[in-house]
């Protein structure tokens, strides 16, 4: 689970699981508009990022972290806690009182949740009577982001088409195989010409991020885990070594591409980012001495 932070400039910084939704949807600012200044993994590294950033820019810092949000923009009193959303009803009267509040909004440890007229369906097809208060009910978080990963819940409203169609125009195609009805990612990953991806830790959406959204689009996250992601990634690095004995460039390229994909599928499944896991690497090495010995390089 990813969590970015993000910089709208003279503006705000906050943190949130989604791009799109948050930033692009709720408050209407397009991804050249604003900035990333850093991914992390860890909700609570994110929430000490977030205030650092905000006193280091200048802006107001927020008086609750991240992290410990309970809810806003609710009149229902519902309660939060790391596995459960509990509303203050009897499941019978549920619909209603989340008919009223449209647009309701609350933060849990599996990123911020919302009634829409789609989420609504949701919670009323998966929600629980509590066993030790009839008089109140619940959904389990984690399940409720599940569904968050697999469907635009803004998509219908109220019948009608919030976000639009998304344009085809600028599209890498090898996210999109050149068929735009096809394509539903969020806008934050179109690729714009002029204004290139940067691979790294900060700033516009990266390959990476691509990467993840392609693998989370699939469901690979929900019904993959790391030992199948290890076999395939042994699997692309024989191609890889079957092309280079065949010297066949193409190839080559194409399997180390496939290579990088699974990798970072596979950090993601073992819970931590591909980001991460370079740096870690690279801060390993950076200092390392040592010298060439038949085409290897060996460390002092």
């Amino acid at each position: 689970m990813t969590y970015y932070i993000y910089h709208i400039p003279g503006k705000k910084i906050g943190v949130t699981r989604d791009l799109n939704k948050r930033v692009t949807e709720q408050q209407g600012y397009e991804p050249h508009e604003y900035e990333i200044l850093g991914r992390y993994t860890d909700i609570m590294r994110a929430a000490e990022k977030e205030l650092y950033y905000q006193r280091i820019h200048g802006y107001r810092v927020d008086e609750v972290p991240y992290n410990e949000l309970k809810f806003n923009n609710t009149d229902m009193n519902i309660n939060i806690t790391e596995q459960t959303t509990t509303f203050p009803c009897p499941t019978n009267k549920l619909k209603g009182q989340l008919m009223d509040n449209i647009d309701m909004k609350w933060e849990t440890e599996h990123g911020e949740l919302s009634v829409t007229p789609t989420t609504i369906d949701w919670i009323m097809k998966n929600v629980q009577t509590s066993k030790y208060n009839p008089e109140r009910c619940y959904v389990y978080n984690k399940a409720f982001a599940r569904f968050y990963d697999n469907n635009n819940v803004y998509d219908q409203y109220n019948g009608k088409c919030r976000t639009g169609a998304l344009s085809p125009t600028g599209i890498r195609q090898e996210y999109c195989d050149n068929n735009p009805e096809d394509y539903d990612m969020p806008t934050e990953y179109l690729y714009d010409e002029d204004m290139p991806c940067t691979c790294g830790r900060e700033g516009r959406v990266n390959q990476f991020d691509l990467i993840r959204m392609w693998a989370e689009k699939r469901g690979l996250y929900k019904n993959g885990d790391t030992k199948t992601q290890a076999l395939k990634l042994v699997e692309e690095v024989g191609e890889t070594c079957r092309a280079i004995l065949k010297e066949d460039h193409e190839e080559v390229t194409d399997g180390i591409g496939d290579c990088v994909v699974v990798l970072t599928n596979l950090a993601e499944l073992h819970g931590v980012s591909i980001e991460d896991c370079i740096e870690e690497a690279y801060n390993e090495i950076k200092n390392r001495k040592g010298k060439m010995v038949n085409g290897t390089y060996k460390k002092d």
